[in-house]
């Protein structure tokens, strides 16, 4: 969420970027409303201040009064405090009512977009920013098969037992498939051991305050499970409860970098596609992810960014895997984020592109919801910055791994993962 004098000092800035997010002029004028809220609340304030003075004030002169044998006056005196208070009272509930005015619209508008997001509409005005040096495998095009066929072969995947336990988007890993993607997630949280991040276990529901904390709400509302007695939502991402660890905390300026790492099951409700596009596991309900997490000094973040970005390539690198990386561009962009990179791996028997993980600088919008804060050497109370990428999304490197290993002897694992499969081949 952006602060008020940050949408106040900064208002060209602002706009320009709500435009480069495909924003109509018309649009932009919530940002006149919320500054027209916030003096409408600053001169509320003011004169509350000044009521709650007068009234302090008052309140020590009736006692004086009382004690001079001054009673008339005393009572006189007592009958303004009254009415003052009744004022005040009124006033403390317009102030309330225009906090949550203002709060409402700052949910609405997105974070600034760094000068470096390139504009743009959708996915296909993304930037590729480098191509990895692995080559795309070449396969033979008449014995190459999609992971779905491959997964049914050797028994890895059951997609119609996922349907009928649950329903579709929901896979159900069996055999040597489940052991490579219990291999690919201690793989993953090994590598971020030694990046330094602290590995978290966190809850996989959360609380509304959680949710709205991240920007999950009100953005991705319709893409959240929802339990509707208790009023918690399933985590679409480990982001969410990881970053709230330190939702209302005022952190020490020395404690940065704080870095943390989980693995969780993942749930999204939006399949957000249709045919080929949500095949196999393309895109699914449930899917496993490892998450990397930086807390950072505002001066310092987008070196995290850089240093989180080189630790994804290398997962790929050491895997074997063909990949990309893209700046995406204003019309891409999430919501909370500033500038993301996303990666993208080949899958050779569907011969197209798959985004296996996003990694962004979301500068000060989640702490400033999430009051995260630190004091600097002035002792002043300044909002940190948080950043967060996938390290990585399983799913969709299962897939990748699958089609791109394939031989007429079986599917190869990857070298890095043999000491964790304890095979080197399923066939």
């Amino acid at each position: 969420m952006l602060q008020v004098n940050v949408i106040r000092d900064h208002k060209d800035k602002v706009i320009k970027s709500l435009i480069k997010r495909n924003w109509s002029s018309e649009k932009t004028k919530i940002l006149d409303k919320i500054i027209e809220l916030d003096d409408q609340r600053k001169a509320v304030q003011t004169d509350n201040d000044n009521q709650l003075n007068i009234v302090n004030t008052s309140s020590k002169k009736i006692g004086s009064l009382m004690r001079d044998g001054k009673k008339e006056e005393a009572e006189t005196l007592k009958a303004e405090v009254s009415s003052l208070k009744d004022s005040i009272k009124k006033a403390e509930d317009n102030l309330r009512n225009l906090k949550t005015e203002i709060t409402d619209l700052l949910l609405q508008v997105p974070n600034i977009a760094h000068d470096s997001v390139p504009s743009g509409n959708t996915e296909q005005d993304n930037i590729v920013v480098k191509e990895g040096s692995i080559p795309v495998p070449n396969l033979d095009k008449n014995n190459t098969f999609p992971h779905w066929d491959l997964a049914t072969k050797y028994n890895l995947i059951d997609f119609e037992l996922g349907v009928k336990i649950t329903g579709a988007g929901f896979p159900l890993f069996r055999g040597k498939g489940a052991k490579l993607e219990r291999a690919l997630i201690n793989f993953f949280l090994d590598e971020a051991d030694a990046a330094g991040y602290e590995e978290i276990i966190p809850p996989l529901i959360v609380n509304e305050d959680s949710a709205r904390g991240t920007g999950q709400l009100p953005d991705k509302e319709g893409q959240m499970y929802y339990i509707t007695e208790d009023d918690f939502y399933l985590i679409p991402t480990a982001e969410v409860p990881i970053t709230n660890i330190l939702r209302d905390v005022i952190v020490k300026e020395d404690n940065f970098p704080i870095k943390f790492t989980g693995h969780t099951p993942c749930f999204r409700r939006e399949a957000g596609s249709y045919g080929s596009d949500v095949k196999g596991l393309n895109r699914v309900h449930q899917f496993d992810k490892v998450e990397i997490v930086q807390i950072q000094h505002p001066d310092r973040s987008y070196q995290a960014l850089d240093e989180m970005v080189s630790h994804v390539e290398s997962l790929l690198v050491k895997l074997e895997l063909p990949y990309r990386i893209l700046r995406l561009c204003g019309g891409d962009i999430g919501f909370t984020s500033s500038l993301t990179f996303d990666f993208e791996v080949y899958s050779a028997a569907q011969n197209k592109w798959l985004e296996v993980s996003s990694v962004s600088n979301f500068e000060t919008f989640q702490c400033n919801r999430l009051k995260l804060r630190y004091k600097n050497e002035d002792g002043k109370t300044v909002l940190a910055h948080s950043l967060n990428g996938s390290a990585l999304a399983l799913a969709r490197i299962v897939a990748a791994i699958l089609e791109n290993n394939q031989t007429k002897d079986g599917i190869k694992i990857p070298k890095v993962l043999i000491p964790y499969t304890k095979f080197d081949i399923i066939n």
